[in-house]
């Protein structure tokens, strides 16, 4: 398992179906600043912008499997799939409970955001993985390697996961639930990804399909040119 999560060493430096068009009007009503000001500024509606609302007694802290590191996440099929991202993440790219790069991240009250999609944090549909190593607008970018690990993760998630590394201003370490609430295409990347209690998972923890096979590589990169903003 590779440790190298930045181009620089962290203790140096420190066809997807998006939700519908009124997730998009949720996010341009509330107030949000101008990512390029580099400022940050209070979101001020009742649901993150990719729709869903901003329940506290909707969120609680799950375990990332493998690892001895937990976050807050939305309870039901988005903690399932946001789980699955941040169990390959630890496995293939880099462990999440070093202590490096910021660990993991997920749900947040504080409404202080520096781009719109920050507020998916407050539904609990957001996590980070090393915010510290990729804060939003950073410089560093994943090792190419490292890109087509991520590109894989997100076929996993058939369109229901959107990646920080496709989205304006740019943040790698971000990944956020990309359909609304009630979406039965979540219901069941969920149930594919999360077995029920006492079955098994194939492939099972740290065993996954090869990133590198020509055709999931053609079909990830397929589903990165509909995700792109």
């Amino acid at each position: 398992m590779s440790r190298t999560f930045t181009r620089r060493s962290v203790l140096a430096a420190g066809a997807g179906t998006v939700a519908a068009a009124w997730i998009g009007q949720t996010a341009s009503a509330a107030a949000a600043p101008d990512a390029s000001s580099g400022k940050r500024g209070p979101w001020t509606g009742k649901r993150s912008a990719n729709g869903w609302s901003i329940d506290p007694g909707a969120v609680s802290q799950h375990q990332v499997e493998g690892a001895s590191a937990a976050v807050m996440l939305r309870d039901g099929p988005a903690a399932a799939v946001l789980l699955h991202v941040a169990r390959r993440w630890h496995y293939e790219i880099a462990p999440l409970d070093t202590g490096e790069g910021g660990g993991v991240s997920g749900h947040t009250t504080s409404r202080a955001v520096a781009a719109a999609y920050e507020s998916n944090y407050l539904s609990g549909t957001a996590l980070c993985l090393h915010p510290a190593a990729y804060p939003l607008g950073g410089s560093e970018g994943l090792w190419p390697h490292h890109e087509l690990i991520v590109r894989d993760i997100l076929l996993d998630c058939a369109g229901t996961v959107v990646w920080g590394g496709d989205l304006a201003p740019v943040k790698p370490s971000h990944f956020q639930i990309a359909v609304g609430p009630g979406s039965e295409e979540l219901e069941r990347v969920a149930e594919r990804l999360v077995p029920p209690p006492g079955a098994t998972r194939t492939p099972v923890a740290g065993a996954v399909e090869d990133p590198a096979q020509p055709a999931r590589r053609v079909k990830a990169l397929r589903l990165s040119r509909t995700q792109r903003r």
